[in-house]
């Protein structure tokens, strides 16, 4: 497949961080969307009200649960790809619902899978995390490192992950799983690390709340993210074929802390939060990733760099910051 102009396309979480930007680009694409978000009864689509109205309106809105198979498989019909990147991702929550991450992650997956069996000929893009690799015992980590779950959230993906191999294996669906390393860029939910640190640094904070200072990650800005999963959908790649997205260059809380208040010419100092810190047994150390796969089978590599990254992710908060103050001060 050459293009996705002109074919017809579902995103699932399409109302999220990653989901909703995918949907725009698979608009600019030419593709017929397919935007399916959790119900709520606001009757909200998540980031993608905030959508430009000529973008919106040629969107297919559907509210629904993953969890629910037969939505699901209404969702999935007449669509030839899936891009499923609807799940639960907020790692300390996976602790206090672990139950909730199996039904969302592992479940919804099967919904998934199971209407693409039933109604043949669709091609699903699933969505892993470099997380179910947990601290690895080699670094740069290829796509064939063992698996190691540090969470429950991670042990969800895990199960999500197999469960699209089998279906690869066993019914001939044809799924292929794409594993991002750390995502980040604007409408990143303000629970992780780097919209903590640059809220904070643009609210005018002296002092930055965090937890340990020493994880490294492989940051890849929104739009490598999304420039890879279209990519996965038009190459000719096996089913059941896994390929990561990463630089292949990992930064560690405390160096990135600095490189934000560099972006935002903060003076602050990083105060330690105990809340913030994962229990000991479940941090990962480092994720740093080999992405020779990527390249090779993708054509794919990360083209922005961390920190013109954080200066445009800066740049989109920068404003909330500013309204939410503004509301809080009329209070």
């Amino acid at each position: 497949m050459d293009s996705l102009a002109g074919h017809d396309v579902l995103v699932t979480g399409a109302d999220g961080f990653i989901g909703s930007h995918l949907v725009e680009r698979l608009i600019d694409e030419g593709s017929k969307v397919k935007a399916f978000c959790v119900y709520n009864s606001n009757g909200s689509y998540g980031w993608l009200d905030e959508m430009d109205p000529a973008r919106r309106s040629t969107v297919e809105f559907r509210l629904g649960d993953i969890r629910d198979p037969r939505s699901v498989l209404e969702a999935v019909r007449d669509v030839e790809i899936v891009f499923h990147l609807a799940a639960l991702v907020a790692i300390p929550y996976s602790y206090h619902a672990p139950a909730s991450f199996l039904e969302t992650n592992v479940a919804g997956t099967l919904n998934v899978l199971e209407a693409a069996r039933t109604i043949g000929d669709v091609r699903v893009i699933h969505t892993s995390t470099s997380e179910v690799y947990g601290t690895p015992k080699t670094t740069p980590i290829t796509e064939d490192h063992a698996l190691c779950a540090q969470s429950p959230y991670a042990a969800s993906k895990i199960g999500a992950d197999q469960l699209c191999l089998a279906y690869a294996r066993s019914f001939g669906v044809h799924v292929t799983t794409i594993r991002p390393f750390n995502t980040y860029g604007p409408r990143q939910s303000a629970r992780a690390v780097l919209p903590t640190i640059l809220g904070q640094l643009l609210s005018g904070a002296t002092s930055v709340q965090l937890g340990n200072l020493e994880p490294r990650r492989d940051l890849t800005y929104v739009s490598d993210t999304v420039d890879g999963y279209i990519r996965m959908a038009t190459a000719d790649i096996e089913s059941g074929s896994t390929v990561q997205l990463g630089t292949g260059q990992a930064v560690s809380v405390g160096e990135l802390f600095k490189l934000c208040c560099e972006v935002t010419g903060s003076n602050a100092e990083v105060v330690t939060d105990p809340q913030r810190v994962r229990p000991s047994a479940s941090e990962v150390q480092v994720l740093l990733s080999d992405p020779s796969r990527a390249k090779d089978q993708l054509g794919w590599q990360a083209t922005q760099t961390l920190h013109d990254g954080l200066e445009q992710t800066a740049d989109w908060l920068g404003p909330r910051v500013d309204a939410e103050r503004a509301l809080t001060y009329q209070r």
